[in-house]
C-alpha cells in the first residue's frame, strides 16, 4: 500500500484518537454493575474480565514495543484495532450464550491484546513526527488514554444500553462495530515521518538500530535497578486499578447508605458520573505529574505518589460523604495517571535512550501483574465481605502502597552501567558517530 504523506498535526489527531478509543477499557466498572445485577455474575467472576484483560494488556504491549520497529505503525495498529473490535464482538457474542469462558477468551485476552498492541504504537510515532516538541505531543497522545472512559461511561454506553433496552450483547456488539469504524481507518494513516539523510560520517537509521541491537538488554533488566523499578511501579498499579475496577459500585455503594431512598438507576448515574470524571483526572494526572517530574526529579515525584495516596486510601477506608469519596477516587486516579507518565522518562534516564523501548516494554508487565492482583481482590472481598468490602479493600491499598514507598528509597535515577564504561561504549549510548584512528 502506498504511503499517504499528512501534515503531522493530523498523525497526531489520529493517534490519539486510536488512544482514546482503547482507553475505554477503563470504563470496565460501568458494565460491571449491571453484569452482576441482569447476569447473575459474581463481582470475582466479573473481576476476572477485567483482570483477564489488563494482563494481556500488559504482556501484549511488552511484546509490541519489541515488534513495532520490525511491524511499523500501520500494521501494528491496523492489528490491534481488529483485535480491539473483534474482543467486543465476540464478549456481545459470549452474553448472548451466556458463556463466561468465551467472554474471557473474547473480551479479555482478544481484546487486550488489541489495547496493548495499539497502546505503545501512537506513541512512539508521534513521538518521531515531533521530536522539538517530543514531551508535550506524547503527554497528549497519553491522556487521550486516560480519558477514554469519559468517551464511554458518559457518552456511547449510556445512549446503547438505552438502544437496546438494558441488552448487555447487543450493546457489546455495537461498540465493537463503532470502534471498528473509527479505528481502522485511523490506522491506515499511521506511518513514520519520511527518513533524512544522515549527516556525514553518522550511521544511517537502520545502522544505528542494528549498532543498538548488538548489546544484549536482558543483563539491565536482571539488573537491581529494573527490579527496584518493577516493584514501585507495580504497587502504585495495583493500588490505582483496584479502585478503577469498582469505583462505580463502591460509590454506588456510599451513596446508598448515605441516602437509602435513592433508586438504582439513580445509583448508577451517579457511578458512571463518577467514571467519566475520574477518567479526566487520569488523563490530566499523565501531564501534570509529568512535567513536575522534569522539576523535581523522577523519585521525588513516584515517593509523593505513594505517600500522599497511602493518607487518601485511609481516609477512603471510613469515608460516608459521597462526595468528600468522590473526590478523593479522582486523586487516586490522578496518581494513577502520574506514574504512567514518570515512568518512561525514568526508563529513559537509568537505560539511556537505545535500550528504552525494549525495557520500557518489560516495565510493562508489572501493568500486567497489577491487572490480576487489584481487581481480583476487590472482587472476591466483595463476595465474601459484602458489608467490609470496602473498609478491607482500601485497607489492602494502604499496605500497598506502604510497600512501594518503602522500595521508592532503593529508587536512584542516575544511570546504570553494568561492569567498566568504555569509550566505544559511551559514543554508541550517546549515538555519537565514531571516527576511524
Amino acid at each position: 500500500m502506498k504511503t499517504i504523506r499528512l501534515p503531522r498535526t493530523v498523525i497526531a489527531l489520529f493517534c490519539t484518537t486510536l488512544q482514546v478509543c482503547l482507553g475505554t477499557v477503563y470504563a470496565w466498572s460501568f458494565f460491571q454493575t449491571i453484569l452482576v445485577r441482569q447476569s447473575g455474575w459474581t463481582f470475582t467472576q466479573s473481576a476476572w474480565a477485567f483482570s483477564i484483560t489488563i494482563f494481556t494488556l500488559g504482556v501484549s504491549a511488552a511484546w509490541a514495543g519489541q515488534a513495532l520497529p520490525r511491524q511499523g505503525p500501520r500494521r501494528l495498529a491496523l492489528l490491534g484495532s481488529a483485535l480491539f473490535s473483534i474482543g467486543y464482538l465476540i464478549g456481545g457474542l459470549a452474553l448472548y450464550l451466556d458463556w463466561i469462558p468465551l467472554f474471557y477468551l473474547g473480551y479479555g485476552v482478544i481484546g487486550g491484546a488489541g489495547i496493548g498492541m495499539g497502546y505503545v504504537t501512537p506513541v512512539a510515532t508521534v513521538a518521531k513526527w515531533f521530536p522539538d516538541r517530543k514531551g508535550l505531543v506524547t503527554g497528549i497522545v497519553v491522556m487521550g488514554f486516560g480519558v477514554g472512559a469519559f468517551l464511554l461511561s458518559k457518552g456511547l454506553a449510556p445512549l446503547l444500553v438505552l438502544q437496546a433496552g438494558q441488552d448487555l450483547s447487543l450493546v457489546f456488539v455495537w461498540l465493537g462495530v463503532i470502534f471498528a469504524c473509527v479505528l481502522i481507518p485511523c490506522s491506515l494513516f499511521l506511518s513514520n515521518p519520511p527518513e533524512t539523510e544522515p549527516a556525514p560520517g553518522t550511521p544511517s537509521a537502520p545502522q544505528a538500530s542494528a549498532a543498538a541491537g548488538t548489546e544484549s538488554v536482558w543483563p539491565y533488566i536482571r539488573s537491581p535497578a529494573f527490579v527496584i523499578l518493577w516493584i514501585v511501579f507495580f504497587f502504585n498499579i495495583a493500588a490505582g486499578i483496584s479502585v478503577i475496577s469498582f469505583q462505580s459500585e463502591l460509590l454506588q455503594e456510599v451513596w446508598g447508605l448515605s441516602d437509602p431512598s435513592l433508586e438504582p438507576a439513580i445509583l448508577a448515574e451517579y457511578g458512571a458520573t463518577l467514571i467519566a470524571v475520574s477518567s479526566l483526572c487520569n488523563g490530566v494526572g499523565r501531564l501534570f505529574w509529568g512535567l513536575l517530574s522534569d522539576r523535581i526529579g523522577r523519585v521525588a515525584v513516584f515517593r509523593i505518589l505513594l505517600a500522599s495516596q497511602m493518607v487518601v486510601f485511609g481516609i477512603l477506608m471510613t469515608e460516608t460523604n459521597p462526595i468528600v469519596f468522590s473526590a478523593l477516587v479522582c486523586y487516586v486516579l490522578l496518581c494513577f495517571g502520574g506514574g504512567f507518565a514518570t515512568m518512561p522518562s525514568f526508563v529513559l534516564d537509568v537505560f539511556g535512550p537505545k535500550k528504552m523501548s525494549t525495557i520500557y516494554g518489560a516495565i510493562l508487565t508489572a501493568w500486567a501483574a497489577a491487572g490480576i492482583a487489584g481487581p481480583v481482590y476487590v472482587g472476591y472481598l466483595k463476595d465474601v465481605y459484602p458489608d467490609r468490602a470496602v473498609l478491607y479493600c482500601f485497607l489492602i491499598g494502604v499496605m500497598m502502597l506502604g510497600a512501594g514507598f518503602v522500595f521508592s528509597y532503593l529508587l536512584s535515577d542516575s544511570r546504570i552501567r553494568l561492569g567498566r564504561p568504555t569509550m566505544e561504549a559511551t559514543l554508541r549510548e550517546y549515538g555519537i558517530p565514531q571516527t576511524a584512528s
